[in-house]
């Protein structure tokens, strides 16, 4: 049997958390800032958890983590 490989942009999107979730970063903060307030600036500027529906796409995705 073939190793299975690890989806690549996957593996730089998600990291495994101690309790065995995945955090991930928020989406629409790389351009356009200039039109989104400070205050939602600042909620997309740290990590957050990912939902538990995605955990079994994620897990497939990510074999060896």
């Amino acid at each position: 049997m073939p190793k299975m490989k690890t989806n690549r942009g996957a593996a730089k999107r998600f990291k495994r958390t101690a309790s065995g979730g995945f955090k991930r970063g928020h989406a629409f903060h790389s351009h356009i800032l200039t039109k989104k307030s400070q205050k939602r600036k600042r909620g997309l500027r740290g990590t957050t958890m990912v939902d538990a529906a995605d955990h079994k796409s994620i897990k497939r995705m990510l074999p060896y983590v």
